[in-house]
């Protein structure tokens, strides 16, 4: 199939960070330069500030006998459905997925880098300052005649190369194409990216007014809070660390190393605080809580049909495959927890911005409009949503997948988990809220933290020291936990043996029984085959010393603080916690694309929760759930259940 490789440079007033669906909805938005190639044809670039888009190129976008590609296809998609909108997705393809699937990192530079490219093959490093000074507006001043936008007739050797950057981007983006095509996902993995493509085109209505007045809400409390701790200390700038530092130093006598959540906390508990220190800490802590940059992501997202788009990011999470949340980060929204008849009233008095009523009703501002955040999203009229969440899914697929049976027996039951946990730790009955039910909770904690070979260390992270256990109790309950779960503890040991054998002898495919994976060392990489079909990748893998001199997995990879390529390790525990999470990502995938052909419109997805607007009287959350609950060929044997409710906005019930 013949293809046709493209790279835009474009022009937009709105800043590309609030998405590409709102920087293409800019009345101004246009494309500047179409960069492209037919296969291996020599690359052109058309300025479209002078010419019209190639009749060539339009019937290409069109012929379903065409692949058309793009490193980070979604940016050019939305841009050329913007000038065609009835334009068909399906014989698009996407190389930066591409290089996600195997690995790679995130930009075209530095997948350039990381596969070692030609020199002649490297991105142009002149790109950024050309976009800024071609691609965004600017600032008016005496020098440039007050002039908002720069053109190409303003700097023209500028604009020459700007003309060369687009071409070597396509250059660039072809070849890391051509190097990586026979690494290419299962088709499964295209009609996925299309569904994603579908959801991030649905979209989500935002309730402007709850979104706007929860903004003016915030901003009014925090200058009431602001003028109550200047008036408290006198201060200029009450809200300045090194100020309030030295205030509350001058008050207790002595001194304070942090004024972080933590910090506070623990001096609001000391009895021998002085009381002005105390309000002031207290107003401080008030001032802390405010949170209001969802609101703002979703004002600055919203586009003219009243939606936010593009908020997944197909195959953002590197190793396993998951999706990531991008403009609003739906993947870590505060969690809301009145009741429903509560979240009402208080939805309520901010739709009419009545904040008078929401100060004599609640403690904390602060807190009530955080709960909110997800209630902005609602259904449109005359339709309402139906979420549905799979229920524990990776404990369900661990213990799928190592063949820990007594687990499988309590899902197949409908037993609660954590009870059945706590009752094969301590091999007595365990009943929430009943007999032993005080034993739940350390079921619960350590279904959570012990699962990828976790210890004390997993627990505490998990909150369990602040349930007053001693390090010896949480030994305790890592002990109770692994020999309650022997064929888990195996699971991680057999995994990490295979991938040791895998890389000690390239080219030789290693299968394990438990979970069917098959680890192989080829072309610089370790390839682990998971039941889907497609494969997780770990790239140039090795055994070396790890950080505590032991031997250990390393490979090449993104580091998760820094972003940055460097070496990483691995071992048995946490190489099963990417196949139990890609595993569960791909039950996802499939349930939801099951959803789609019944009819079902997806608006969103939140780890493991799907939410759907549906008209009122179509479908239904029984339904839905059947649905999530088919099996696919290779989910054979997995028992899975899902739980969910209906309403006119979102919540976490």
């Amino acid at each position: 199939m013949p293809t046709l490789s493209i790279d835009l440079e474009t022009y937009s007033s709105n800043d590309i960070k609030s998405g590409v669906y709102k920087y293409v909805d800019a009345d101004d938005f246009e494309i500047l330069l179409l960069g492209y190639a037919f296969d291996d044809d020599p690359v052109r670039v058309v300025d479209l500030t002078k010419e019209e888009m190639p009749a060539p190129i339009v019937q290409a976008l069109f012929n379903s006998s065409i692949t058309k590609t793009a490193f980070n296809a979604n940016f050019e998609m939305t841009c050329f459905r913007k000038l065609f909108p009835e334009m068909p997705y399906d014989q698009w393809e996407c190389t930066s997925v591409l290089a996600l699937y195997n690995s790679l990192p995130v930009s075209l530079a530095e997948v350039a880098k990381a596969l070692h490219m030609d020199e002649d093959k490297q991105k142009d490093i002149r790109g950024k300052a050309l976009i800024n000074y071609f691609s965004k507006p600017c600032k008016p001043t005496k020098a440039n005649g007050g002039r908002t936008r720069n053109r190409p007739s303003d700097a023209p050797d500028k604009w020459a190369t700007y003309i060369e950057y687009n071409r070597q981007d396509v250059v660039v983006e072809r070849a890391i194409r051509k190097k990586l095509l026979e690494l290419k996902p299962p088709e499964e993995e295209h009609r996925y990216w299309l569904l994603d493509r579908w959801i991030n085109d649905n979209g989500a209505r935002i309730n402007k007014t709850l979104v706007r007045n929860a903004i003016q809400m915030d901003a009014d409390f925090r200058a009431i809070m602001t003028e109550k701790a200047q008036r408290l200390t006198g201060l200029s700038n009450p809200n300045s660390v090194s100020q309030l530092k030295a205030w509350l130093e001058d008050k207790i006598q002595r001194p304070i190393a942090s004024l972080d959540k933590k910090a506070i906390a623990e001096m609001l508990g000391d009895s021998s605080l002085p009381s002005i220190a105390h309000e002031v800490l207290v107003t401080r802590q008030q001032l802390g809580k405010t949170s209001v940059k969802k609101y703002q992501a979703m004002a600055n997202a919203l586009t003219r049909d009243g939606r936010i788009h593009g908020m997944f990011q197909f195959y953002g999470a590197m190793r396993t495959g998951r999706w990531a949340g991008r403009i609003v980060q739906l993947h870590n929204l505060p969690q809301n927890h009145m009741e429903l008849a509560e979240l009402d009233a208080a939805r309520s008095m901010v739709m009419k911005g009545d904040m008078e009523a929401l100060s004599l009703c609640y403690h904390s501002i602060p807190d009530v409009l955080s709960q909110l955040i997800r209630t902005a999203i609602e259904a449109e009229p005359g339709h309402r949503f139906i979420v549905a969440d799979y229920s524990a899914i990776e404990a369900r697929v661990i213990a799928w997948l190592a063949g820990e049976t007594w687990e499988q027996k309590a899902f197949a039951e409908g037993k609660d988990i954590y009870c059945a946990t706590a009752s094969a730790m301590f091999h007595v009955p365990v009943v929430k809220h009943g007999v032993n039910g005080h034993l739940r909770q350390k079921g619960k904690i350590a279904t959570l933290a012990c699962g990828y070979g976790g210890g004390v260390g997993a627990l505490k992270a998990m909150g369990a020291d602040k349930m007053g256990l001693s390090d010896e109790e949480l030994q305790g309950i890592v002990t109770h936990w692994r020999k309650a779960s022997p064929n888990i503890v195996r699971f991680w040991w057999d995994v990490d043996a295979a991938a040791r054998r895998a890389i000690e002898k390239p080219g030789r495919p290693i299968t394990i029984k438990q979970g069917g994976f098959q680890f192989l060392v080829k072309k610089g990489a370790l390839f682990v085959r998971l039941r889907s079909g497609r494969h997780l990748v770990y790239i140039h893998p090795r055994i070396g010393k790890n950080r505590f001199g032991g031997d250990s997995i390393l490979y090449a990879g993104m580091e998760q603080g820094t972003r940055k390529w460097g070496t990483l390790e691995t071992y048995g525990g946490k190489l099963v916690e990417n196949l139990v999470q890609a595993t569960a990502r791909d039950c996802l995938a499939a349930a939801m694309y099951r959803l789609k052909r019944a009819g079902y419109k997806i608006l969103m997805h939140v780890h493991d929760e799907i939410i759907m607007e549906m008209p009122e009287g179509k479908g239904s959350l029984k339904e839905a759930i059947q649905f999530m609950c088919i099996s696919e060929p290779w989910e054979k044997g997995l028992i899975k259940n899902a739980d969910g409710f209906e309403h006119h906005y979102y919540m976490k019930d």
